[in-house]
C-alpha cells in the first residue's frame, strides 16, 4: 500500500464485490484503484454541479407554470 493512502473497511454487496474482482482482473488493476477512481469521478461530478449552481445563483427564479405556458405558446411543446 502506498504510504500516502489511508486504509478503510468497506462492505460490498456480494454481487458488486464479485463484479469488482472480475473487473480488476480484466483491467489489471486493484479493487482499491477501481473504487478510488469511481469515487473520484463521482465527487468531481458533484463539484461540477455545485459550481454550476453557484454560477447561476443570481439568476431569477421562474415559475414552472409560466415557463410551461411560454413553451406551449412558442410551439416548443
Amino acid at each position: 500500500m502506498k504510504p500516502e493512502m489511508k486504509r478503510a473497511t468497506i462492505y460490498f454487496d456480494p454481487k458488486i464485490h464479485r463484479a469488482l474482482k472480475i473487473k480488476a482482473v480484466q483491467v489489471s488493476r486493484s479493487i482499491s484503484d477501481l473504487v478510488n477512481e469511481a469515487i473520484r469521478n463521482a465527487l468531481a461530478e458533484d463539484f461540477e454541479d455545485l459550481e454550476a449552481f453557484e454560477s447561476r445563483l443570481n439568476e431569477p427564479n421562474l415559475d414552472f407554470e409560466y415557463v410551461l405556458k411560454e413553451l406551449r405558446s412558442s410551439g416548443k411543446i
